[in-house]
């Protein structure tokens, strides 16, 4: 296996470049061995101070992976089943019918039928002092009269239909506690991070505050034109903790890695069963969408991608908004990567590890993965267009992964939304809705690379 390191160390530093990424490390685990490990950037802007393997970073949703595998564990032991109704362990969770009650189970794979209700988005927003929703969320008791207000929410079935809860693995989380009279974070602690030997892992508390190498969150914003990134906290407490509040270093995190691609081994001792470890990336409940790398499902804390190049790759991601990291493995070939930053805004972040993968199976990303061609071809299309004597004038702009056309005529602003035809832009042909009609919108580069516009009868030539 080449590690092809220069060209993944070089797609990592020009991905930071453009998302901005102040501090960020990864780590590849092979056969039960790490065999790269490194920090680029700044854990800390102001102080100067690097970021390295070690640096600890909030991890986000791939905190649920830990949640799970606790339950998982629990299972062993004979204190619950994923198959047991909710409300045995939680009399206090009142959501669901009698005769279909919503299981361990349904919350693990996201399938109770309850959308997102924005538990994450209160908490963020309070803690970073975006916007206060003054909606009552500091206990237990609040956050069961929050879910149970929730009621008339519910769009489907249990286990008919994947949506993505983050309320669930708070309920998850409690669950640990009532079945193992221990709270979640001591749980974690003492049956899954200190087996792994993660020592310094941890939940937000003094002994993360005073680690000597912890990243400093940041909350990267635009102000007038440019880019600034503030120093802030993460926004966690305890309701947060089971659904994506572990902190944890990309050397940590490998361990982790290791105990999945090793049947749940790791120096010796096994943290759960083989059996029970592989039903926790089984493909529960298809997600709805797919991604370049075949039919996406999720499991139990993972989810899998069932065709990344011939391989099952499971992973996870998880953003706190100003920290962010991306866990994946391919089971088959028992090699793994890890990746945190301190930018959770940075979507590149979550390119890094397939980018890795790819090339560790001895592949090119930027030919292979079809993002690195879209990409290039929005950079091109972006920009100021003019039609003949300049007499009408557009700007083709770019928010995410979509392109925006923006012009101005007889005082009247106008912005419409580039819809592309084809997934991976082959063809440079867009549609708008204007007036009730979809209207074709084309790009056509010539030989020498200049760009033209063609909307409706219009055409615009692209001047910077």
């Amino acid at each position: 296996m080449s590690l092809e390191v220069e060209k993944f160390e070089g797609l990592i530093a020009e991905a930071m470049l453009r998302d901005h990424v102040p501090g960020l490390s990864l780590a590849i685990v092979k056969d039960g061995k790490i065999v790269y490990a490194k920090g680029f950037g700044s854990r800390n802007l102001k102080a100067g101070l690097k970021a390295t393997p070690d640096t600890l970073y909030g991890i986000g949703s791939c905190t649920k992976s830990f949640t799970a595998l606790a339950l998982m564990q629990l299972q062993e032991q004979g204190k619950l089943n994923v198959n047991d109704p909710v409300r045995k362990y939680l009399p206090e969770f009142k959501i669901g019918k009698e005769e279909k009650p919503i299981t361990i189970h349904h919350l693990l794979s996201h399938s109770s039928g309850i959308p997102d209700l924005g538990a994450a988005d209160i908490e963020i927003n309070r803690f970073l002092g975006i916007e206060e929703k003054w909606i009552p969320f500091a206990s237990f008791d609040d956050a069961i009269t929050f879910i149970n207000g929730a009621t008339s929410e519910i769009v489907a079935e249990p286990g008919k239909r994947f949506f993505y809860l983050n309320e669930g693995y708070t309920l998850l989380g409690w669950i640990i506690e009532r079945t193992s009279n221990m709270r979640y974070e001591d749980y974690v602690r003492e049956n899954i991070l200190k087996p792994l030997k993660m020592n310094r892992s941890a939940f937000p508390s003094e002994k993360i505050e005073n680690d000597a190498d912890v990243a400093t969150p940041y909350l990267v914003q635009k102000k007038e034109g440019i880019f600034a990134a503030v120093p802030t906290v993460l926004p966690l407490d305890r309701l947060a903790f089971a659904a994506g509040g572990l902190l944890s270093s990309v050397m940590e995190l490998a361990n982790y890695l290791t105990a999945y691609l090793s049947e749940g081994f790791f120096e010796g001792s096994q943290i759960l069963g083989s059996t029970l470890l592989r039903e926790m990336y089984k493909p529960h409940i298809d997600v709805g969408y797919s991604t370049f790398f075949g039919k996406r499902y999720y499991g139990y804390g993972w989810r899998s991608d069932e065709d990344f190049f011939g391989h099952r790759c499971i992973g996870h991601s998880g953003s706190t908004l100003v920290s962010n990291a991306d866990l994946r493995f391919l089971p088959d070939l028992k090699l793994g990567v890890a990746v945190a930053s301190n930018n959770g805004a940075a979507e590149s972040v979550y390119m890094v590890a397939p980018v890795v993968l790819t090339l560790l199976i001895g592949k090119d990303p930027v030919k292979e993965i079809p993002v690195f061609e879209i990409e290039k071809k929005m950079s091109i299309l972006v920009g100021e267009y003019e039609s003949y004597k300049g007499i009408a004038k557009i700007s083709v702009t770019r928010k995410g992964g979509i392109l925006f056309a923006k012009s101005k005529e007889k005082l009247v602003e106008q912005c419409f939304a580039l819809i592309p035809e084809s997934d991976k832009l082959e063809n440079l042909r867009f549609y708008i809705f204007a007036g009730g009609t979809r209207m074709p919108v084309e790009f056509a580069i010539d030989d020498s690379g200049r760009v033209d516009l063609f909307i409706e009868r219009n055409r615009f030539h692209k001047i910077k």
